[in-house]
Protein backbone atom coordinates (compact mmCIF):
# COMPACT_ATOMS: atom_id res chain seq x y z
CA UNK A 1 0.00 0.00 0.00
CA UNK A 2 1.18 3.54 -0.75
CA UNK A 3 2.62 5.73 1.99
CA UNK A 4 -0.25 6.68 4.31
CA UNK A 5 0.69 10.38 4.43
CA UNK A 6 0.70 10.62 0.63
CA UNK A 7 -2.63 8.79 0.55
CA UNK A 8 -4.22 11.19 3.01
CA UNK A 9 -3.07 14.23 1.04
CA UNK A 10 -4.26 12.67 -2.23
CA UNK A 11 -7.63 12.04 -0.67
CA UNK A 12 -7.79 15.60 0.57
CA UNK A 13 -7.20 17.00 -2.90
CA UNK A 14 -9.71 14.65 -4.48
CA UNK A 15 -12.19 15.99 -1.96
CA UNK A 16 -11.31 19.60 -2.68
CA UNK A 17 -11.42 19.09 -6.44
CA UNK A 18 -14.80 17.38 -6.34
CA UNK A 19 -16.21 20.07 -4.08
CA UNK A 20 -14.90 22.86 -6.27
CA UNK A 21 -16.24 21.20 -9.41
CA UNK A 22 -19.72 21.80 -7.96
CA UNK A 23 -19.17 25.12 -6.20
CA UNK A 24 -16.79 26.94 -8.52
CA UNK A 25 -17.20 25.23 -11.87
CA UNK A 26 -17.12 28.45 -13.87
CA UNK A 27 -13.42 29.18 -13.22
CA UNK A 28 -10.38 26.86 -13.10
CA UNK A 29 -8.77 25.94 -9.80
CA UNK A 30 -5.09 25.72 -8.85
CA UNK A 31 -4.32 23.71 -5.71
CA UNK A 32 -1.32 23.59 -3.41
CA UNK A 33 -0.43 21.88 -0.15
CA UNK A 34 1.93 23.71 2.19
CA UNK A 35 3.52 21.95 5.14
CA UNK A 36 5.20 24.47 7.43
CA UNK A 37 8.14 23.08 9.40
CA UNK A 38 11.44 24.15 10.89
CA UNK A 39 14.63 23.13 9.15
CA UNK A 40 18.27 23.95 9.75
CA UNK A 41 19.89 26.05 7.04
CA UNK A 42 22.99 28.22 6.72
CA UNK A 43 22.18 31.01 4.24
CA UNK A 44 24.94 33.22 5.71
CA UNK A 45 27.29 30.37 6.60
CA UNK A 46 26.00 29.91 10.17
CA UNK A 47 23.51 27.10 10.95
CA UNK A 48 20.17 28.49 12.11
CA UNK A 49 16.50 27.58 12.41
CA UNK A 50 14.52 28.52 9.29
CA UNK A 51 10.82 28.17 8.48
CA UNK A 52 10.40 25.99 5.40
CA UNK A 53 7.45 25.01 3.24
CA UNK A 54 7.48 21.39 2.09
CA UNK A 55 11.07 21.27 3.28
CA UNK A 56 12.14 24.16 1.05
CA UNK A 57 13.25 27.73 1.82
CA UNK A 58 11.86 29.91 0.35
CA UNK A 59 8.53 28.23 -0.35
CA UNK A 60 7.00 27.43 -3.75
CA UNK A 61 5.72 30.11 -6.09
CA UNK A 62 1.96 30.12 -6.49
CA UNK A 63 1.31 30.41 -10.22
CA UNK A 64 -2.25 31.37 -11.16
CA UNK A 65 -4.26 33.21 -13.81
CA UNK A 66 -6.80 35.98 -13.47
CA UNK A 67 -10.07 34.71 -11.92
CA UNK A 68 -8.58 31.34 -10.93
CA UNK A 69 -9.74 29.81 -7.69
CA UNK A 70 -6.72 29.21 -5.47
CA UNK A 71 -6.84 26.42 -2.88
CA UNK A 72 -3.94 26.14 -0.40
CA UNK A 73 -4.05 23.52 2.32
CA UNK A 74 -1.73 24.67 5.12
CA UNK A 75 -0.43 22.13 7.63
CA UNK A 76 1.11 23.80 10.69
CA UNK A 77 3.98 21.71 12.01
CA UNK A 78 5.57 24.64 13.85
CA UNK A 79 5.44 24.91 17.63
CA UNK A 80 3.28 28.06 17.57
CA UNK A 81 0.20 29.49 15.91
CA UNK A 82 0.33 30.27 12.18
CA UNK A 83 -1.52 32.41 9.66
CA UNK A 84 -0.60 33.02 6.02
CA UNK A 85 -1.42 36.33 4.38
CA UNK A 86 -1.29 37.03 0.67
CA UNK A 87 0.17 40.53 0.32
CA UNK A 88 -1.59 42.42 -2.47
CA UNK A 89 -4.15 39.71 -3.20
CA UNK A 90 -7.37 41.66 -2.83
CA UNK A 91 -9.60 38.83 -1.63
CA UNK A 92 -12.61 40.38 -3.36
CA UNK A 93 -15.71 39.91 -1.20
CA UNK A 94 -13.84 37.52 1.09
CA UNK A 95 -11.75 39.03 3.88
CA UNK A 96 -12.28 35.69 5.63
CA UNK A 97 -9.28 34.40 3.64
CA UNK A 98 -6.94 37.31 4.34
CA UNK A 99 -4.84 35.58 6.98
CA UNK A 100 -4.35 38.28 9.62
CA UNK A 101 -5.53 38.33 13.24
CA UNK A 102 -8.20 40.95 12.65
CA UNK A 103 -10.10 38.56 10.39
CA UNK A 104 -8.91 35.03 11.17
CA UNK A 105 -8.27 32.86 14.18
CA UNK A 106 -4.79 31.34 13.94
CA UNK A 107 -4.05 27.77 12.88
CA UNK A 108 -2.83 25.98 16.02
CA UNK A 109 0.23 23.71 15.99
CA UNK A 110 -0.39 20.29 14.38
CA UNK A 111 -3.59 21.58 12.75
CA UNK A 112 -4.25 22.27 9.10
CA UNK A 113 -6.55 24.72 7.40
CA UNK A 114 -7.53 25.21 3.76
CA UNK A 115 -7.49 28.67 2.21
CA UNK A 116 -9.92 28.96 -0.69
CA UNK A 117 -10.14 32.24 -2.60
CA UNK A 118 -10.44 33.69 -6.08
CA UNK A 119 -7.87 36.04 -7.61
CA UNK A 120 -10.70 38.07 -9.06
CA UNK A 121 -9.89 40.73 -11.66
CA UNK A 122 -6.18 40.86 -10.79
CA UNK A 123 -2.86 40.40 -12.57
CA UNK A 124 0.68 40.91 -11.37
CA UNK A 125 3.50 40.12 -8.96
CA UNK A 126 3.01 39.50 -5.25
CA UNK A 127 4.21 37.30 -2.39
CA UNK A 128 2.78 35.47 0.61
CA UNK A 129 4.18 35.12 4.12
CA UNK A 130 3.30 34.15 7.73
CA UNK A 131 1.69 37.16 9.44
CA UNK A 132 2.09 36.19 13.12
CA UNK A 133 4.82 36.25 15.73
CA UNK A 134 7.55 37.84 13.59
CA UNK A 135 7.77 34.56 11.66
CA UNK A 136 8.55 36.20 8.32
CA UNK A 137 12.00 37.01 9.73
CA UNK A 138 12.68 33.24 9.69
CA UNK A 139 11.14 32.47 6.30
CA UNK A 140 7.84 30.85 5.37
CA UNK A 141 7.40 33.13 2.36
CA UNK A 142 7.16 32.63 -1.41
CA UNK A 143 6.20 34.36 -4.63
CA UNK A 144 2.67 34.71 -5.99
CA UNK A 145 2.09 35.29 -9.71
CA UNK A 146 -1.25 36.12 -11.35
CA UNK A 147 -0.96 35.82 -15.13
CA UNK A 148 -3.38 37.66 -17.42
CA UNK A 149 -6.00 35.74 -19.35
CA UNK A 150 -4.89 35.02 -22.92
CA UNK A 151 -7.75 37.10 -24.36
CA UNK A 152 -6.45 40.28 -22.66
CA UNK A 153 -3.45 41.89 -24.39
CA UNK A 154 -0.33 42.76 -22.41
CA UNK A 155 1.62 45.95 -23.14
CA UNK A 156 4.76 43.98 -24.03
CA UNK A 157 5.74 40.85 -25.92
CA UNK A 158 5.72 37.55 -24.11
CA UNK A 159 9.08 37.13 -22.35
CA UNK A 160 11.34 34.13 -22.83
CA UNK A 161 11.05 33.30 -19.15
CA UNK A 162 9.41 34.38 -15.89
CA UNK A 163 11.77 34.56 -12.90
CA UNK A 164 10.85 35.25 -9.26
CA UNK A 165 13.49 36.96 -7.12
CA UNK A 166 12.87 37.39 -3.38
CA UNK A 167 15.25 39.81 -1.66
CA UNK A 168 15.37 40.82 1.98
CA UNK A 169 17.53 41.66 4.96
CA UNK A 170 18.29 38.72 7.21
CA UNK A 171 19.34 38.01 10.79
CA UNK A 172 21.22 34.94 11.96
CA UNK A 173 19.04 35.03 15.08
CA UNK A 174 15.67 33.38 14.48
CA UNK A 175 12.31 35.06 14.89
CA UNK A 176 11.82 33.98 18.51
CA UNK A 177 15.12 35.57 19.55
CA UNK A 178 14.27 38.72 17.59
CA UNK A 179 10.89 38.88 19.36
CA UNK A 180 12.59 38.67 22.75
CA UNK A 181 14.81 41.61 21.79
CA UNK A 182 11.78 43.72 20.89
CA UNK A 183 9.88 42.61 23.97
CA UNK A 184 12.81 43.83 26.05
CA UNK A 185 12.42 47.28 24.50
CA UNK A 186 15.55 47.09 22.37
CA UNK A 187 16.06 47.72 18.65
CA UNK A 188 17.11 44.78 16.48
CA UNK A 189 20.28 46.43 15.26
CA UNK A 190 21.94 45.95 11.91
CA UNK A 191 20.98 42.82 9.96
CA UNK A 192 23.62 40.19 9.28
CA UNK A 193 23.13 40.18 5.54
CA UNK A 194 20.76 40.26 2.57
CA UNK A 195 19.43 37.08 0.96
CA UNK A 196 18.46 36.55 -2.66
CA UNK A 197 15.98 33.67 -2.98
CA UNK A 198 17.02 32.43 0.44
CA UNK A 199 20.72 32.31 -0.40
CA UNK A 200 23.66 34.36 0.78
CA UNK A 201 26.07 36.48 -1.26
CA UNK A 202 28.34 35.33 -4.03
CA UNK A 203 31.93 35.65 -2.85
CA UNK A 204 32.74 38.85 -4.67
CA UNK A 205 35.02 39.93 -1.80
CA UNK A 206 37.11 37.40 0.16
CA UNK A 207 37.19 39.63 3.25
CA UNK A 208 33.48 40.46 3.46
CA UNK A 209 32.03 37.11 2.33
CA UNK A 210 33.06 33.81 3.97
CA UNK A 211 33.78 30.76 1.88
CA UNK A 212 31.25 27.96 1.30
CA UNK A 213 28.12 30.15 1.11
CA UNK A 214 25.56 29.07 -1.47
CA UNK A 215 24.51 31.91 -3.78
CA UNK A 216 21.70 32.35 -6.29
CA UNK A 217 22.42 31.90 -10.00
CA UNK A 218 19.95 32.89 -12.71
CA UNK A 219 20.64 31.16 -16.03
CA UNK A 220 19.67 32.98 -19.23
CA UNK A 221 20.11 32.75 -22.98
CA UNK A 222 21.84 35.60 -24.83
CA UNK A 223 19.61 37.94 -26.82
CA UNK A 224 16.40 36.97 -25.04
CA UNK A 225 14.19 39.13 -22.82
CA UNK A 226 13.05 37.85 -19.42
CA UNK A 227 10.48 39.08 -16.94
CA UNK A 228 12.07 39.24 -13.50
CA UNK A 229 9.65 39.73 -10.59
CA UNK A 230 11.37 41.17 -7.52
CA UNK A 231 9.83 41.40 -4.03
CA UNK A 232 11.39 42.76 -0.85
CA UNK A 233 10.33 40.18 1.77
CA UNK A 234 12.72 41.41 4.46
CA UNK A 235 12.35 42.75 7.99
CA UNK A 236 12.86 46.50 7.72
CA UNK A 237 15.58 47.47 5.23
CA UNK A 238 15.00 49.25 1.91
CA UNK A 239 17.13 47.67 -0.80
CA UNK A 240 18.52 48.94 -4.07
CA UNK A 241 18.22 46.31 -6.81
CA UNK A 242 20.47 46.30 -9.86
CA UNK A 243 22.05 43.95 -12.39
CA UNK A 244 25.52 44.79 -13.60
CA UNK A 245 25.54 46.36 -17.11
CA UNK A 246 21.83 45.64 -17.67
CA UNK A 247 18.91 48.04 -17.86
CA UNK A 248 15.80 47.34 -15.79
CA UNK A 249 12.77 48.14 -17.92
CA UNK A 250 10.00 48.59 -15.35
CA UNK A 251 6.75 47.01 -16.57
CA UNK A 252 4.49 46.32 -13.58
CA UNK A 253 4.18 46.84 -9.87
CA UNK A 254 1.78 44.97 -7.58
CA UNK A 255 -0.83 44.43 -10.25
CA UNK A 256 -0.55 47.64 -12.25
CA UNK A 257 1.17 47.99 -15.60
CA UNK A 258 3.49 50.98 -15.50
CA UNK A 259 4.68 53.41 -18.12
CA UNK A 260 7.75 51.52 -19.29
CA UNK A 261 10.96 53.25 -18.25
CA UNK A 262 14.55 52.08 -17.98
CA UNK A 263 16.36 52.25 -14.66
CA UNK A 264 19.95 51.31 -13.90
CA UNK A 265 18.75 50.45 -10.39
CA UNK A 266 15.56 50.78 -8.37
CA UNK A 267 14.88 51.18 -4.67
CA UNK A 268 12.53 48.44 -3.48
CA UNK A 269 11.15 49.02 -0.01
CA UNK A 270 9.95 46.39 2.46
CA UNK A 271 6.81 44.65 1.20
CA UNK A 272 7.00 46.02 -2.34
CA UNK A 273 7.01 44.03 -5.60
CA UNK A 274 8.07 45.04 -9.11
CA UNK A 275 8.54 43.26 -12.40
CA UNK A 276 11.16 44.21 -14.95
CA UNK A 277 11.77 43.26 -18.56
CA UNK A 278 15.49 42.62 -18.90
CA UNK A 279 17.12 41.93 -22.24
CA UNK A 280 20.29 39.85 -22.26
CA UNK A 281 22.11 42.17 -24.64
CA UNK A 282 25.63 42.13 -23.18
CA UNK A 283 28.60 40.11 -24.36
CA UNK A 284 29.39 36.85 -22.61
CA UNK A 285 32.95 37.59 -21.60
CA UNK A 286 31.89 36.92 -18.01
CA UNK A 287 28.93 36.46 -15.68
CA UNK A 288 27.22 39.54 -14.19
CA UNK A 289 26.43 40.54 -10.62
CA UNK A 290 22.88 40.75 -9.32
CA UNK A 291 22.93 43.09 -6.32
CA UNK A 292 20.51 44.04 -3.52
CA UNK A 293 22.14 46.48 -1.11
CA UNK A 294 20.87 48.40 1.89
CA UNK A 295 19.75 51.98 1.35
CA UNK A 296 19.82 55.13 3.49
CA UNK A 297 22.49 53.75 5.81
CA UNK A 298 26.20 54.26 6.32
CA UNK A 299 27.49 52.12 3.48
CA UNK A 300 30.95 51.60 4.96
CA UNK A 301 29.36 50.16 8.11
CA UNK A 302 26.77 48.10 6.22
CA UNK A 303 29.05 46.62 3.55
CA UNK A 304 28.33 43.10 4.79
CA UNK A 305 24.59 43.71 4.39
CA UNK A 306 24.65 43.18 0.64
CA UNK A 307 23.00 40.43 -1.36
CA UNK A 308 24.88 39.28 -4.45
CA UNK A 309 23.75 36.71 -7.00
CA UNK A 310 24.96 35.80 -10.47
CA UNK A 311 23.37 36.30 -13.89
CA UNK A 312 24.87 33.56 -16.04
CA UNK A 313 24.65 33.60 -19.83
CA UNK A 314 24.65 30.10 -21.34
CA UNK A 315 27.73 31.02 -23.36
CA UNK A 316 29.55 32.87 -20.59
CA UNK A 317 33.31 32.63 -20.76
CA UNK A 318 34.15 33.32 -17.13
CA UNK A 319 33.08 34.21 -13.61
CA UNK A 320 31.98 37.66 -12.48
CA UNK A 321 34.82 39.61 -10.93
CA UNK A 322 35.80 43.06 -9.80
CA UNK A 323 33.81 45.58 -7.73
CA UNK A 324 30.03 45.55 -7.54
CA UNK A 325 28.11 48.10 -9.62
CA UNK A 326 27.70 51.31 -7.63
CA UNK A 327 24.46 52.14 -5.82
CA UNK A 328 22.99 55.65 -6.04
CA UNK A 329 25.35 58.06 -4.31
CA UNK A 330 22.79 59.66 -2.00
CA UNK A 331 22.89 57.61 1.18
CA UNK A 332 22.11 60.62 3.40
CA UNK A 333 19.80 62.46 1.00
CA UNK A 334 16.55 60.81 -0.07
CA UNK A 335 15.75 63.31 -2.83
CA UNK A 336 17.03 61.08 -5.64
CA UNK A 337 15.00 58.16 -4.34
CA UNK A 338 11.82 60.20 -3.94
CA UNK A 339 12.15 61.59 -7.46
CA UNK A 340 12.64 58.05 -8.71
CA UNK A 341 9.45 56.98 -6.92
CA UNK A 342 7.52 59.90 -8.43
CA UNK A 343 8.67 58.81 -11.89
CA UNK A 344 6.76 55.52 -11.62
CA UNK A 345 3.47 56.12 -13.45
CA UNK A 346 0.38 54.11 -14.27
CA UNK A 347 0.05 52.98 -17.89
CA UNK A 348 -3.45 54.39 -18.38
CA UNK A 349 -3.80 53.03 -21.94
CA UNK A 350 -2.94 49.40 -21.15
CA UNK A 351 -5.59 46.85 -20.22
CA UNK A 352 -5.19 45.31 -16.79
CA UNK A 353 -7.10 42.23 -15.72
CA UNK A 354 -10.03 43.31 -17.88
CA UNK A 355 -10.10 44.60 -21.47
CA UNK A 356 -10.82 48.23 -20.60
CA UNK A 357 -7.83 50.58 -20.18
CA UNK A 358 -6.41 50.97 -16.69
CA UNK A 359 -7.09 54.70 -16.91
CA UNK A 360 -10.82 54.23 -17.49
CA UNK A 361 -11.24 54.56 -13.72
CA UNK A 362 -10.75 58.31 -13.47
CA UNK A 363 -9.82 58.50 -9.81
CA UNK A 364 -8.88 62.17 -9.99
CA UNK A 365 -12.47 63.25 -10.67
CA UNK A 366 -14.04 61.39 -7.72
CA UNK A 367 -15.03 63.39 -4.65
CA UNK A 368 -13.25 62.39 -1.45
CA UNK A 369 -15.71 61.38 1.27
CA UNK A 370 -13.37 60.81 4.23
CA UNK A 371 -9.83 61.87 5.13
CA UNK A 372 -7.40 60.21 7.56
CA UNK A 373 -4.10 61.83 8.48
CA UNK A 374 -2.12 58.93 9.97
CA UNK A 375 1.10 59.84 11.71
CA UNK A 376 3.80 57.65 13.19
CA UNK A 377 6.38 58.68 15.78
CA UNK A 378 9.47 57.04 17.27
CA UNK A 379 8.72 54.18 19.63
CA UNK A 380 7.17 55.17 22.94
CA UNK A 381 6.64 53.59 26.36
CA UNK A 382 3.05 52.75 27.27
CA UNK A 383 2.31 51.03 30.57
CA UNK A 384 5.96 50.15 30.87
CA UNK A 385 6.15 48.53 27.42
CA UNK A 386 7.94 49.70 24.29
CA UNK A 387 5.30 50.26 21.62
CA UNK A 388 4.93 51.67 18.10
CA UNK A 389 1.96 53.87 17.27
CA UNK A 390 -0.15 55.27 14.46
CA UNK A 391 -1.79 58.59 15.30
CA UNK A 392 -1.08 58.00 18.98
CA UNK A 393 -2.65 54.52 19.13
CA UNK A 394 -0.74 51.26 19.48
CA UNK A 395 -2.97 48.50 18.17
CA UNK A 396 -3.83 45.56 20.39
CA UNK A 397 -4.90 42.47 18.49
CA UNK A 398 -8.36 41.32 19.58
CA UNK A 399 -8.81 37.89 21.15
CA UNK A 400 -11.88 37.49 18.91
CA UNK A 401 -11.10 38.60 15.33
CA UNK A 402 -13.07 41.66 14.23
CA UNK A 403 -14.81 39.98 11.32
CA UNK A 404 -15.76 36.99 13.45
CA UNK A 405 -17.01 39.27 16.23
CA UNK A 406 -19.25 41.04 13.71
CA UNK A 407 -20.61 37.75 12.40
CA UNK A 408 -21.65 36.61 15.89
CA UNK A 409 -22.34 40.06 17.38
CA UNK A 410 -19.67 39.78 20.05
CA UNK A 411 -19.69 43.05 21.97
CA UNK A 412 -16.59 44.89 23.10
CA UNK A 413 -14.15 43.12 20.78
CA UNK A 414 -13.01 46.43 19.24
CA UNK A 415 -13.81 50.13 18.96
CA UNK A 416 -14.78 52.00 15.79
CA UNK A 417 -13.01 55.15 16.93
CA UNK A 418 -9.69 55.41 15.12
CA UNK A 419 -9.07 59.18 14.91
CA UNK A 420 -9.11 61.07 11.61
CA UNK A 421 -6.21 63.17 12.91
CA UNK A 422 -3.50 62.20 15.41
CA UNK A 423 -4.37 62.23 19.11
CA UNK A 424 -3.07 65.18 21.08
CA UNK A 425 -2.91 63.42 24.43
CA UNK A 426 -0.70 60.57 25.64
CA UNK A 427 -0.49 57.48 23.42
CA UNK A 428 -2.86 54.57 24.10
CA UNK A 429 -2.95 50.81 23.56
CA UNK A 430 -6.33 49.93 22.07
CA UNK A 431 -8.13 47.84 19.47
CA UNK A 432 -9.18 50.94 17.57
CA UNK A 433 -10.50 50.50 14.03
CA UNK A 434 -11.31 52.84 11.12
CA UNK A 435 -15.01 52.99 10.26
CA UNK A 436 -14.94 53.06 6.45
CA UNK A 437 -17.96 54.00 4.35
CA UNK A 438 -19.00 51.44 1.75
CA UNK A 439 -18.48 52.94 -1.71
CA UNK A 440 -16.77 55.91 -0.14
CA UNK A 441 -13.55 57.40 -1.48
CA UNK A 442 -10.94 57.68 1.25
CA UNK A 443 -7.86 59.89 1.29
CA UNK A 444 -5.11 58.62 3.59
CA UNK A 445 -2.02 60.68 4.32
CA UNK A 446 0.85 58.77 5.91
CA UNK A 447 3.10 61.16 7.83
CA UNK A 448 6.45 59.65 8.80
CA UNK A 449 7.87 61.47 11.81
CA UNK A 450 10.54 58.86 12.39
CA UNK A 451 14.13 58.90 11.17
CA UNK A 452 13.82 55.60 9.29
CA UNK A 453 12.03 54.63 6.10
CA UNK A 454 8.60 53.02 6.39
CA UNK A 455 6.37 51.32 3.88
CA UNK A 456 2.63 51.04 4.48
CA UNK A 457 0.28 48.41 3.16
CA UNK A 458 -3.50 48.05 2.95
CA UNK A 459 -5.06 44.62 2.49
CA UNK A 460 -8.05 44.19 0.19
CA UNK A 461 -7.19 47.04 -2.16
CA UNK A 462 -4.92 48.71 -4.65
CA UNK A 463 -4.71 52.39 -3.76
CA UNK A 464 -3.54 55.29 -5.90
CA UNK A 465 -0.28 56.91 -4.81
CA UNK A 466 -1.03 60.53 -5.66
CA UNK A 467 1.64 62.50 -3.85
CA UNK A 468 4.68 62.54 -1.61
CA UNK A 469 6.82 65.32 -0.22
CA UNK A 470 9.02 66.46 2.64
CA UNK A 471 7.87 68.22 5.79
CA UNK A 472 4.39 68.23 7.27
CA UNK A 473 1.41 67.60 5.01
CA UNK A 474 -1.09 70.48 4.80
CA UNK A 475 -4.28 71.05 2.84
CA UNK A 476 -2.19 72.99 0.33
CA UNK A 477 -0.23 69.81 -0.41
CA UNK A 478 -3.18 68.60 -2.46
CA UNK A 479 -2.14 71.07 -5.12
CA UNK A 480 0.82 68.80 -5.89
CA UNK A 481 -1.23 65.60 -6.30
CA UNK A 482 -1.07 63.54 -9.47
CA UNK A 483 -4.74 63.09 -10.36
CA UNK A 484 -4.26 61.30 -13.67
CA UNK A 485 -1.66 58.50 -13.71
CA UNK A 486 -0.51 57.91 -10.15
CA UNK A 487 0.44 54.26 -9.76
CA UNK A 488 -2.09 51.88 -8.21
CA UNK A 489 -0.48 49.48 -5.76
CA UNK A 490 -0.90 48.00 -2.28
CA UNK A 491 2.36 49.07 -0.58
CA UNK A 492 3.91 52.54 -0.63
CA UNK A 493 7.05 53.95 0.91
CA UNK A 494 6.99 56.98 3.22
CA UNK A 495 10.33 58.72 3.55
CA UNK A 496 11.65 59.94 6.91
CA UNK A 497 10.38 63.41 7.73
CA UNK A 498 7.99 63.23 4.79
CA UNK A 499 4.44 62.28 3.79
CA UNK A 500 2.76 60.11 1.17
CA UNK A 501 -0.89 60.50 0.15
CA UNK A 502 -3.05 57.72 -1.30
CA UNK A 503 -6.66 57.47 -2.48
CA UNK A 504 -8.74 54.32 -1.91
CA UNK A 505 -12.10 53.42 -3.46
CA UNK A 506 -13.87 51.51 -0.67
CA UNK A 507 -15.76 48.99 -2.78
CA UNK A 508 -14.57 45.77 -1.10
CA UNK A 509 -16.68 44.79 1.91
CA UNK A 510 -14.78 43.29 4.84
CA UNK A 511 -12.22 44.04 7.53
CA UNK A 512 -8.88 45.04 6.05
CA UNK A 513 -5.50 45.42 7.69
CA UNK A 514 -3.62 48.72 7.38
CA UNK A 515 -0.05 48.33 8.62
CA UNK A 516 3.57 49.19 8.35
CA UNK A 517 5.48 46.46 6.53
CA UNK A 518 8.50 47.07 8.78
CA UNK A 519 8.19 43.97 10.92
CA UNK A 520 9.63 45.46 14.12
CA UNK A 521 7.18 48.36 14.24
CA UNK A 522 4.29 46.15 13.08
CA UNK A 523 5.04 43.70 15.90
CA UNK A 524 4.99 46.59 18.38
CA UNK A 525 1.54 47.81 17.31
CA UNK A 526 1.83 50.03 14.24
CA UNK A 527 -1.33 48.90 12.48
CA UNK A 528 -5.12 49.21 12.44
CA UNK A 529 -8.02 47.89 10.36
CA UNK A 530 -10.52 49.46 7.98
CA UNK A 531 -13.98 47.99 8.55
CA UNK A 532 -16.33 48.31 5.57
CA UNK A 533 -19.94 47.14 5.83
CA UNK A 534 -22.62 47.25 3.14
CA UNK A 535 -25.69 48.66 4.93
CA UNK A 536 -28.14 47.29 2.36
CA UNK A 537 -30.47 44.58 3.66
CA UNK A 538 -29.82 41.13 2.16
CA UNK A 539 -26.77 42.44 0.32
CA UNK A 540 -24.64 40.01 -1.67
CA UNK A 541 -21.41 41.97 -1.65
CA UNK A 542 -19.62 39.52 0.63
CA UNK A 543 -19.27 35.76 0.41
CA UNK A 544 -20.62 33.72 3.33
CA UNK A 545 -18.34 32.77 6.20
CA UNK A 546 -16.47 29.61 5.11
CA UNK A 547 -17.62 26.31 6.56
CA UNK A 548 -14.15 25.62 7.90
CA UNK A 549 -13.77 28.93 9.80
CA UNK A 550 -11.80 28.58 13.01
CA UNK A 551 -13.13 29.94 16.30
CA UNK A 552 -11.19 31.56 19.13
CA UNK A 553 -11.53 34.15 21.86
CA UNK A 554 -15.11 34.62 23.03
CA UNK A 555 -16.22 32.02 20.46
CA UNK A 556 -13.64 29.34 21.22
CA UNK A 557 -16.36 27.07 22.63
CA UNK A 558 -17.69 26.72 19.06
CA UNK A 559 -14.50 25.18 17.73
CA UNK A 560 -14.62 21.47 16.98
CA UNK A 561 -11.33 19.82 17.93
CA UNK A 562 -9.17 18.43 15.16
CA UNK A 563 -7.81 14.91 15.47
CA UNK A 564 -4.09 15.55 15.10
CA UNK A 565 -2.97 11.97 15.53
CA UNK A 566 -0.63 10.80 12.73
CA UNK A 567 -3.20 8.49 11.17
CA UNK A 568 -5.99 11.07 10.91
CA UNK A 569 -4.27 14.44 10.75
CA UNK A 570 -5.81 15.65 7.47
CA UNK A 571 -8.98 17.66 7.95
CA UNK A 572 -11.56 17.82 5.16
CA UNK A 573 -12.34 21.49 5.50
CA UNK A 574 -14.46 23.81 3.42
CA UNK A 575 -17.67 21.81 3.71
CA UNK A 576 -16.53 18.76 1.70
CA UNK A 577 -16.36 16.14 4.43
CA UNK A 578 -19.28 14.29 2.83
CA UNK A 579 -17.33 14.04 -0.41
CA UNK A 580 -14.38 12.58 1.49
CA UNK A 581 -16.68 9.97 2.99
CA UNK A 582 -18.00 9.02 -0.44
CA UNK A 583 -14.49 8.79 -1.87
CA UNK A 584 -13.39 6.64 1.07
CA UNK A 585 -16.28 4.26 0.49
CA UNK A 586 -15.36 4.03 -3.19
CA UNK A 587 -11.77 3.22 -2.26
CA UNK A 588 -12.90 0.50 0.11
CA UNK A 589 -15.17 -1.08 -2.52
CA UNK A 590 -12.48 -1.10 -5.21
Amino acid sequence: MADSSAFRYSLLFVCISLFLSFALAEDPTVSYKFEYTYITASPLGVPQQVIAINGKFPGPTINSTTNNNVVVNVRNKLDENLLITWAGIQQKRSSWQDGVLGTNCPIPPKWNWTYNFQVKDQIGSYFYFPSLNFQRASGGFGGFIINPRSVIPTPFDNPAGDIVVLIGDWYIRNHTDLRKTLDAGKALGMPDGVLINGKGPYRYNDTLVPDNIDHETINVEPGKTYRIRVSNVGVSTSLNFRIQNHNLLLAETEGSYTVQQNYTSLDIHVGQSYSFLITMDQNASSDYYIVASARFVNESTWRRVTGVGILHYSNSKGKASGPLPDPPQDQFDNTFSMNQARSIRWNVSASGARPNPQGSFRYGSINVTEVYLIKNTPWVTINGKTRATLSGISFVNPTTPIRLADQYKVKGAYKLDFPTTPLTGPPKMETSVINGTYRGFMEVIFQNNETKMHSYHVDGYAFFVVGMGYGEWTNDSRGTYNKWDGIARSTTQVYPGAWTAVLISLDNVGVWNLRTENLDSWYLGQETYIRIVNPEINNKTELPMPDNALFCGALSRMQTPQDTSPATSVVFSGGCGWVAAVVMMMMVLM
